[in-house]
């Protein structure tokens, strides 16, 4: 095999080898049976399959492979970082020194041209500019939510979560989808608080 070759196949190699370690990176939203949380890369699974299913719904017109990738290679700094609770005032001061500096890291395995494509997908989910940012973040907004919803709410009783901590986290979730935002709110957020799993 030509050497060159053979370094780049394994610097991807090696990349999507410490890609696998997102599997142990515990999130705090259970799964639909309610018995066990999800893991960062059960939820980037579900983001991609969504954003397939889901993207008639964006406000605007969407690059749909360009968000896929999004949501799949976004919580990939949290391998170094971990997660950060979407509730956790204390861990959000950090945040995002935390997961630049990871992103160096994660990134930074891949050969030079891979490196820099998923750095800038991954800066541009973070700035929340573009329509597929945009939409990216309705979908990493909109699943949590179903799945406390599909399980009594359950990890939202866990942590006492108030209406005002769930809409200030969504305040701009219209941005992305105002089909899908009306739907949360009708169906998730109201409907949890009138049963008590939500704090008015």
């Amino acid at each position: 095999m030509n050497e060159k070759i053979l370094e780049r196949l394994e610097k991807q190699i090696n990349f999507i080898r410490e890609a696998d370690k997102e599997k142990f990176i515990g999130r705090q939203t259970y799964l639909t049976g309610a018995q066990r949380k999800e893991n960062d890369a059960e939820h980037a699974w579900h983001l991609a399959l969504m954003t397939i299913l889901l993207s008639e719904y964006s406000n605007e017109e969407i690059d749909v492979l360009k968000t896929i990738t999004m949501v799949l290679i976004h919580d990939l700094v949290e391998i170094y970082a971990g997660d950060t609770y979407a509730y956790d005032d204390e861990a959000q001061k950090t945040q995002k020194e935390r997961e630049q500096k990871a992103a160096d890291k994660i990134f930074g395995i891949l050969p030079d041209d891979q490196k820099n494509k998923l750095r800038a997908v991954f800066e541009e989910f973070e700035a929340y500019e573009t329509p597929e940012s945009r939409f990216a973040h309705v979908l990493d907004n909109f699943q949590p939510m179903m799945l406390n919803d599909y399980t009594d709410g359950k990890a939202w009783r866990e942590h006492e979560v108030r209406e005002s901590q769930i809409m200030k986290r969504n305040e701009k979730t219209s941005s992305g989808s105002k089909v899908l935002w009306e739907y949360a709110k009708k169906m998730f957020i109201e409907k949890n608080i009138e049963k008590g799993n939500i704090i008015r």
